[in-house]
Formats: C-alpha cells, structure tokens, sequence
C-alpha cells in the first residue's frame, strides 16, 4: 500500500519506494512483489541507507515502513541463499554475510534516533515478523497475518527470536516459532506484536495519523526517550532507575523541555525548537 504523492523516489529498479510527506513523516515501501518483498541483500542496502539518510534529516521526525502487494515481507530471500550453496564453502561466507546485515538492519531500527513504525498489509513471516518486532510501533491491516516458520523448513527462526521475544511474552514467542503457525491480526494485538488493528481499507490513513501525532512531539524529546526506553530495558531495576533519573534531569535542561513546560502552566500550545 502506498500513497499517490508526487514526492516517490523510485530506486533500485522501484524495489523500494520513498516518500517524504510535507509533514515530516517518510515512508518506505517494500515493493518487490515479485520476490515477496524478501529481504534480499539489495533491499537490506537500501533499507540501510534510507534509515542512514532520514538519521540526521531534520524534515524527517517519524519513518514509516510499509510493503507492496499481499506480503508486508516474507523474510530472506530463499532463492538467492540457496543458489550460493553452489560455492566452494557451500554458502558459509555468503550465509555469515546475509545474517549479519540483517541483524545490523534491525539493529538500525531499533538504535534510530526516529521512532519508526511498520505499517502491515499482508504476510510478514521469518525477518519479516522480525522487522514488525524491531519497529517501535506498529499497525496492522485485518488481513495482517504473522509467521515465524523456520522449523517447518528445518531452519529454526532464531534470530527473528531475537526481536520477538523481546516483544511478546515468552510463552507466546515459543508458540509461534515451535508451531511455525500463523498468527492473524487480532492475535498478535493481543500478545504485543503489534499495537493496532485496523481495517485495510484505512491501514494507510490510520497509520499515517499515528506517524502525524508522534512528529508533531518535539523530536529531541522523542530522540532522548527512545534511546532511553532501550537501554534501560536490560538493566537491573537500581542501575535502570539511576540511569533514567539522569536522562530526566539532562532532559530538564534542555530548551523544548523548559518551552513545553512553560506552555502547560500558560495553557498554550508549544512551540517546539528541538533543542
């Protein structure tokens, strides 16, 4: 699903789509329906570099990522890894470089100084659950359906495990990657995998909304509580509470802090300079 904006930057041939809104939010649309919008080391650099660039643009406050055609992302791209079990190591340089820009994709994601929220129509299964988990927020189409099925193919899903466990209860993680089932819409709101349903004729406008309510924030502030939120998730709970007490009062100093503040007590609007 994607946007009739006049603004779209076709690359790669348009296997990604990018749009930057007059509102400072930019869209990403896998659009390499052929492949299932796989995550295929074309897509993975381009995925990189369009977070690289939206990292210190200042127009761009929120990043959408969104998918083209019946799949949201149906993970690794199976064909272009089979084929290099042809080589004389029987893939293993290849299969060590493919996991390991992957995992620096997702790491991206979650390190982005953005938020950036997956907007899912369609299948995302194996990396693309995972890339649904790495977002820090997402929207999902009823049609939505999640899969993690490694172990029906004999290749457990284990780093996609890496960002749904730290997303979904333990108990609800194992189902999905022991069962290798699919998980509908509605089912992965309830277990945390994604924050909202909604029907696919208004995924594209709902998730928009979001993305429009979290730019007009104050994009330091949003800066400084995102990378807060994650690095005091795996802190034991003294260390987690000391270093979010500092983050607080280095918060308090800073200029949109005192504005927001300001205009709280005066009951006025803010005005925003992100610093």
């Amino acid at each position: 699903m994607n946007s009739n904006n006049n603004n779209n930057i076709n690359t790669d041939d348009s296997i990604l789509l990018t749009e930057l809104t007059g509102n400072g939010v930019f869209r990403l649309t896998l659009n390499d329906e052929k492949r299932r919008n796989a995550l295929s080391e074309e897509m993975m650099a381009h995925l990189k570099s369009s977070l690289a660039d939206a990292s210190d643009n200042i127009d761009i406050k929120v990043v959408i990522i969104a998918g083209n055609g019946p799949a949201f992302c149906s993970g690794h791209d199976l064909k272009q890894m089979t084929a290099e079990r042809e080589s004389d190591d029987n893939g293993l340089a290849y299969f060590t470089k493919i996991f390991s820009s992957c995992s620096e994709l997702m790491q991206m994601i979650v390190r982005h100084p953005k938020p950036i929220i997956a907007e899912v129509s369609g299948v995302a299964a194996a990396a693309g659950c995972q890339l649904v988990a790495c977002c820090d927020l997402a929207v999902a189409g009823t049609s939505a359906r999640f899969i993690t099925p490694g172990v029906n193919i004999g290749l457990f899903c284990s780093t996609p495990m890496v960002a749904l466990s730290r997303n979904v209860s333990n108990k609800a993680a194992m189902e999905m990657l022991l069962t290798g089932e699919m998980v509908s819409a509605h089912k992965a709101e309830r277990i945390g995998l994604v924050n909202r349903v909604k029907e696919d004729v208004d995924l594209l406008k709902d998730t928009m909304a979001l993305a429009e309510l979290v730019a007009s924030k104050s994009s330091l502030t949003i800066k400084i509580g995102k990378e807060a939120f994650y690095r005091q998730k795996d802190k034991p709970l003294s260390e987690a509470y000391d270093y979010a007490s500092k983050v607080m009062v280095d918060n308090m100093l800073e200029h949109d802090a005192k504005e927001g503040i300001s205009s709280f007590l005066e009951k006025r609007a803010p005005k925003w300079q992100d610093q």
